[in-house]
């Protein structure tokens, strides 16, 4: 029996991980696409009178096999690969592209969805099934519906081939991390490094074979090393391995790819009429287009690069004898905000254990939306890891269940995300989501709990906000449920709940110290609150660094044949000072050459203008003030894309969002 191939009989529909086998996958996979098509096969052949019910909700219903495989699988090849698993996807994506090109080039379909269209004023339709309409419309559109068969069929060529590569730039550079390894044998060559990090590296080490040490040049590893070893040739020596992954001229380098990606996305949109990448992906957002996103990206330009020359030179100063590197950034950082503000990491981790910020997340929306959060040890999961939640209602009505997989570990991608098992929908009953917050925090060791700094605390509570997105979404079509809205949109909702977590009164209700029980004091609180905006000239300029590297890259109408030729001058034009680097550079940017944010890294900036904007109605009537979360919770949380995103905001802030609320909160205004 292959379980994917009906209903799960499991607690609440999930998926039955124990009994689900890789060979399970391909067939089941196969048997969902065979059925999805049959199913629009038949809205096609309808000779009844084109409906809204005989189309739209027809299409909405269809696809259940193919949305369990696909959900099930994409959730485990980021966060629990294996080599079959990464086989399967190279298999799985071209496939899963041609077939989804086939239901979106349709003519018989478009051609009921057209006549639907034309007569819209007409139907007497909800304000949700005419949004749906709108958007199956103009999604048809956009995929090139109403091309020439020739046509038609490169477009197909094109974004299967797409889809591969994406798979092969994940793989390579999940391989190059887990290859990019600082072997230490020296316990010297530890000093500085706090302890949980050198027991994690031991096991490391003895888990490969190895004596000593082993540190991946992994986002969360790096931060932490730069910011704690003392040696500066060991902090060198990982940087480089970092900022050098799939870019060695070696079987998993990703500088061709880059440009092969870039080179068919272009031909893609030229085929549909549109002049670059950009100018295609933005057409759908909130800005509209690129001159937008550009005037956003050089307004906070010139005070963020400003502020980091500042800095750069209060760290330089205060080793004036030694070459400053970029790999010294953080570690000065570090020593300065010590010596100006008397606070470190160190005095602030053993507060932030993961278990007491992941409950002070909870308490948050528990007081915002009078949801709470019961763990349940008895559920499906597919790691040890991993931990579930039901989500109940004051009233205790269940309204979702939500995992946690916290820990990194060599078979997890890098970063930190959320997905779903399954949507929320209630197209013919309410159907509760299944949710799940990936991240890649240090992991526990024998004798002291998962430590957070400060800026695991802003990714928990981000991803948290994503996860409350989908928990709390009350939308009728799965189309329109949850994060299913515009890209520089679906980060407000993350972003706002991240003022919660650096909040002092929400730290003082969970900042315990993991082994006195004590609460953080005042005095550590005082310190945190005047570093707020500490080192906020670099944060800043890496982050736009990348925005503009990917706005680059998709505004080209010739692609280049050398990669890092091109990154190298669009940072110089930018002025891009050379102790920074760009946040993510072109070889390992998977958020644009591997995932859904091409032309759209600017998001996360677009959308702290909604988050600054928003949450300032809470600092002005209450943290917790009850009118106010009820508006989040309806207009923002729950809403999902039912209606305009923009009108939503200005519904729930009364206004038109301001940049300088942004500004405002990274200390760049006047």
């Amino acid at each position: 029996m292959n379980p994917f191939l009906s209903p799960y009989t499991t607690p609440f529909g999930i998926p039955p991980f124990e009994t689900i086998k890789p060979e399970h996958i391909f067939p089941a996979f196969e048997q969902g696409l065979q059925q999805e098509l049959e199913e629009y096969e038949a809205i096609e052949s309808n000779t009844e009178e084109v409906t809204f019910e005989n189309t739209l909700e027809a299409m909405e219903r269809s696809g259940e096999i193919l949305k369990r495989v696909l959900s099930y699988f994409y959730n485990l090849v980021s966060a629990h690969t294996n080599d079959e698993l990464d086989e399967l996807n190279r298999m799985i994506g071209p496939k899963l592209s041609r077939h989804q090109s086939r239901l979106l080039m349709s003519d018989k379909i478009f051609a009921r969805i057209d006549f639907l269209y034309t007569r819209r004023e007409s139907l007497e339709l909800s304000a949700e099934q005419l949004r749906l309409l709108e958007e199956k419309h103009n999604e048809y559109v956009r995929s090139g519906v109403r091309l020439p068969e020739d046509k038609k069929t490169r477009l197909k060529e094109i974004l299967s081939e797409i889809s591969a590569c994406k798979v092969d730039f994940t793989q390579n550079l999940l391989k190059e991390t887990n290859a990019s390894q600082l072997h230490i044998t020296k316990e010297e060559d530890l000093e500085g490094l706090p302890s949980d990090m050198i027991d994690s590296a031991a096991s490391l080490a003895q888990s490969k074979g190895k004596e000593g040490w082993l540190f991946l040049a992994t986002q969360g590893t790096l931060y932490a090393f730069l910011t704690s070893s003392v040696h500066k040739h060991l902090r060198h020596q990982l940087y480089s391995l970092y900022i050098h992954r799939a870019n060695n001229g070696n079987e998993h380098d990703n500088n061709k790819l880059a440009c092969r990606i870039a080179r068919l996305r272009l031909e893609q949109v030229q085929i549909l009429g549109y002049r670059t990448y950009a100018e295609y992906s933005l057409e759908n957002t909130m800005a509209k287009n690129p001159n937008k996103v550009r005037a956003l990206l050089d307004r906070v330009r010139e005070p963020a690069f400003a502020q980091a020359k500042r800095e750069r030179m209060k760290l330089q100063a205060m080793n004036p004898k030694e070459d400053f590197a970029a790999s010294d950034w953080w570690y000065y950082a570090e020593l300065l905000r010590k010596k100006e503000y008397d606070l470190s990491n160190a005095a602030i981790r053993p507060y932030l254990s993961v278990d007491a910020v992941r409950d002070g997340a909870f308490a948050v929306a528990e007081k915002l939306f009078g949801i709470r959060f019961v763990e349940r040890t008895d559920l499906p999961k597919y790691h040890e890891d991993v931990q579930s939640f039901e989500v109940r209602e004051e009233d205790n009505t269940l309204i979702g269940i939500f995992y946690v997989d916290f820990f990194a570990r060599p078979s997890k991608r890098g970063g930190a995300w959320m997905s779903v098992f399954r949507g929320q929908s209630a197209i013919d009953e309410n159907i509760i989501p299944i949710v799940v917050n990936t991240c890649n925090f240090p992991p526990p060791t024998s004798d002291a709990p998962s430590l957070l700094t400060p800026m695991h605390v802003r990714t928990l509570f981000h991803e948290f906000g994503h996860a409350l997105h989908g928990l709390l979404s009350k939308a009728r079509f799965p189309s329109l449920a949850g994060t299913a809205v515009p890209r520089d949109y679906v980060e407000f909702p993350s972003q706002i709940m991240e003022n919660w977590g650096r909040n002092r009164d929400v730290l003082r209700e969970f900042a315990k110290h993991y082994q006195q029980a004590d609460t953080i004091s005042d005095e550590l609180l005082d310190k945190l609150d005047k570093t707020g905006v500490f080192n906020m000239g670099f944060r800043t300029t890496e982050y736009l660094a990348a925005s503009y590297l990917d706005l680059a890259w998709h505004e080209l109408e010739e692609i280049p044949e050398d990669a890092q030729d091109f990154e190298k001058r669009v940072l110089e034009e930018i002025g891009l000072i050379p102790e920074i680097a760009s946040r993510y550079r072109t070889t390992y940017f998977s958020h644009i050459f591997a995932s859904g944010y091409a032309a759209g890294y600017y998001s996360y900036m677009w959308s702290e203008v909604l988050d600054s904007d928003g949450f300032s109605l809470f600092e002005e009537r209450g943290l917790y003030h009850k009118e106010t979360a009820q508006q989040l919770r309806d207009l923002v949380y729950a809403s999902g894309n039912t209606v305009d995103v923009m009108e939503q905001y200005v519904t729930f802030r009364g206004a038109a969002p301001q940049v300088e609320a942004l500004l405002k909160k990274r200390g760049f205004s006047d």
